[in-house]
């Protein structure tokens, strides 16, 4: 037997999705979904940008310092993959992707920045179509047959997707970081307040792509 579950925690008036004991202990693959769809109906719910960046501060305030290690031991497993110097080159945007944005997110949230934000959330369609894909981007994938040495599992996978769903709906920015290189020398962009990516396009067959949902222009190749 375990030990005692603690009560879903009461944030903002609402219940936390995530049942937690006072040590973290993974629930079950279905409660893994379960929390992973009602979250995604929280956020299609959200209204202004403040709404939403308060859920996502929320919602990410619930992952621990080793969940966050455990984040940033996949990306440095997916990083080591690359051929250098690629590698080298795009390895700070991808950081900054992740872990700039987190700790964006948060400073924002605790200077109280989210409750001044009342404009909506641009283009709510594209808003709401991303909210629908974060389950299936999230389960889509089975870690459990590579080499790493921890448990990585689809609540950790949708933390990139809190933190898209961040820079794309609530700071009105490309999912990739101005600079982030690409093979060919290309990078994304940004001319007299308008961001322009390569791939912007590229990654229609792949309906989980945060490509698709970005405010970034296509750039013509050449």
């Amino acid at each position: 037997m375990g030990g005692p579950v603690c009560q879903p925690r009461q944030i903002n008036g609402r219940s936390s999705v995530y049942p937690y004991r006072k040590e973290f202990d993974p629930i079950t693959a279905e409660g893994e979904a379960g929390a992973i769809h009602q979250m995604a109906r929280r956020m299609a719910a959200a209204v202004t940008k403040g709404d939403l960046g308060l859920l996502l501060a929320e919602e990410v305030g619930r992952y621990s310092l080793m969940d966050l290690q455990i984040i940033g031991g996949r990306l440095h497993a997916e990083m080591i993959r690359l051929p250098d110097p690629y590698r080298k080159q795009i390895h700070p945007y991808i950081t900054e992707q992740l872990f700039g944005a987190h700790h964006q997110l948060l400073a924002m949230h605790r200077s109280g920045r989210f409750l001044s934000m009342t404009e909506p959330i641009t283009d709510r369609a594209t808003f709401v179509e991303f909210c629908r894909m974060i389950p299936d981007g999230c389960f889509r994938w089975d870690e459990s047959t590579e080499r790493i040495p921890f448990r990585y599992t689809p609540r950790h996978r949708v933390f990139y997707y809190l933190m898209s769903a961040f820079t794309i709906f609530v700071l009105d920015r490309p999912g990739h970081p101005v600079g982030t290189p690409f093979p060919g020398g290309f990078r994304v962009e940004e001319r007299n307040g308008s961001y322009y990516c390569l791939i912007r396009d590229r990654e229609k067959e792949v309906p989980f792509s945060i490509c698709n949902f970005c405010p970034a222009l296509q750039t013509e190749e050449g």
